[in-house]
């Protein structure tokens, strides 16, 4: 007796319908939870553009200072930016800055209670701080390398916690 093999199937994109168009998730049902994402870019400069940096030199002004603030406010404009985001109710979102010999380490976590996760903020945010340093130091270096850019953290929700190891 020969046994019926079932055929595999395919995982369902939720931002995707029966018919193949995008849709936007509707999280009407989903409870709210506790959400928090940690996301990193690295920026890899010359050392030209990192001497700038630590001597105060640069002429537009604090290139850290200004990455930070714009990873903060692209945080809170993702749904503005990626189009089937929902906009959310962010309760934090902290960007720092590491140095390293070659450059820079962005670290962002951002946090909400609600019905869908924030790890696009937080990648919005050190992405958007990734491309506020070149654009603050292109004039010093135009090669700066970013990335990878990558999420390495993400808790709460149905999918529960996630570490990248």
């Amino acid at each position: 007796m020969t046994k019926a093999i079932k055929p595999r199937t395919r995982p369902r994109l939720s931002h995707v319908d029966e018919k193949g168009r995008v849709q936007m998730v509707d999280v009407t049902d989903k409870p709210e939870t506790d959400r928090e994402a940690i996301a990193e870019a690295v920026v890899r400069m010359n050392a030209a553009a990192i001497r700038a940096i630590r001597r105060k030199e640069v002429k537009k002004g604090d290139p850290l200072q200004t990455a930070r603030l714009a990873g903060m406010l692209a945080a809170k404009r993702t749904a503005d930016l990626i189009p089937l985001c929902h906009p959310l109710p962010l309760s934090l979102v902290e960007v720092l800055m590491e140095a390293r010999p070659r450059g820079y380490v962005i670290r962002s976590r951002v946090r909400t209670t609600g019905r869908t996760g924030v790890e696009m903020e937080a990648l919005v945010a050190v992405a958007t701080a990734a491309l506020t340093l070149y654009d603050m130091l292109k004039a010093v270096d135009r090669a700066m390398v970013i990335g990878p850019i990558r999420l390495l953290e993400k808790r709460g929700g149905r999918s529960g916690h996630y570490r990248r190891t």
